[in-house]
């Protein structure tokens, strides 16, 4: 596998928690990466984050945030689901930002339609 930080789409991801009002997440500690190489079959893209008990180790207080994207599947994408794979994984992000996940319970596929509904309304 290979990695490469995306400053495109990490200023993206950070715009569309603003337009949002996801306040909780702290942009300064939310990236985009993307790789390639995977074996995946249907993954698009998924989250990271450095557990509590790294964080620990590392002297960290707080959580960092890291989106992969899976560039042999993300960028087969049409542009709008790119927005919602991106809305998808900030709706794993908790409002704690404290380094655990959102389950689908909550992201699932009719909330995220509805966020993308709400962001792409708020671009007009």
């Amino acid at each position: 596998m290979k990695y490469a930080f995306d400053s495109a789409w990490t200023e993206k991801a950070h715009e569309m928690a603003r337009t949002l009002g996801y306040g909780h997440v702290m942009q300064e500690r939310l990236s985009v990466v993307r790789s390639w190489g995977s074996k995946t079959r249907r993954t698009i893209a998924r989250i990271h984050c450095i557990g509590k008990v790294m964080m620990l180790g590392m002297g960290q207080k707080k959580s960092f945030y890291v989106i992969e994207l899976i560039s042999e599947k993300f960028d087969r994408q049409p542009e709008r689901e790119k927005l919602e794979t991106i809305i998808h994984e900030l709706m794993h992000i908790p409002r704690t930002f404290g380094g655990g996940f959102r389950h689908h319970d909550h992201v699932c596929s009719r909330n995220v339609k509805t966020e993308l509904e709400r962001y792409l309304n708020m671009q007009k």
